[in-house]
C-alpha cells in the first residue's frame, strides 16, 4: 500500500485557498496542524479517545467559522489553538465528562475487586485440587 503523501502549504496559501472552500485545504490543514492540535487537546483531557473526537470536532468547527477568521486579528494557528482548547474546556466542565470519568473510575474499582475476589476462592491456585487427586480411595 503506497504511502500518502501529505499536503503543506504557506500560511498565505493556505488561508486563501480556505476561503475558497477548496476541499484540497481542508486536507492540508490537516496534515499541518493536526499533531499540533491534538497535543493540545490531549494535555487537557487526558484521554486520547476523548481527544480524537474533540480533534474531529475542532477541525469541523474550524472550517465552518472559517469565513470569521480575520488575519488581523492574529495567526491562523493561534485561532485554531484557540478553537480546540475552548472544546478541550468545554468538554471537561460538561456534566457528561464528569459522569464519563467516575463511570471509569467505577469499572476499574469493580474490576479490581472482581479480580481480588476471583483468585481467592480458587481452590486450583491453593493447591487443595491437586491434594485431593493424591488421596487413595476408601
Amino acid at each position: 500500500m503506497a504511502k500518502k503523501s501529505k499536503i503543506t502549504l504557506s500560511e498565505e496559501e493556505l488561508i486563501s485557498a480556505l476561503q475558497r472552500q477548496d476541499k484540497i485545504a481542508a486536507e492540508a490543514l490537516y496534515d499541518m496542524y493536526s499533531a499540533s492540535l491534538f497535543g493540545v487537546i490531549i494535555r487537557i483531557v487526558q484521554n486520547n479517545e476523548i481527544a480524537e473526537d474533540l480533534l474531529q470536532e475542532s477541525f469541523v468547527k474550524i472550517w465552518n467559522s472559517f469565513p470569521s477568521y480575520s488575519a488581523d486579528k492574529g495567526r491562523l494557528f493561534t485561532w485554531m489553538v484557540n478553537i480546540a482548547r475552548n472544546l478541550s474546556i468545554d468538554k471537561i466542565r460538561s456534566k457528561d465528562y464528569k459522569n464519563q470519568t467516575k463511570n471509569h473510575e467505577l469499572e476499574i474499582n469493580v474490576t479490581s475487586i472482581d479480580e481480588s475476589r476471583n483468585t481467592a476462592y480458587k481452590p486450583e491456585l491453593l493447591g487443595v485440587k491437586d491434594l485431593v487427586n493424591k488421596l487413595k480411595p476408601e
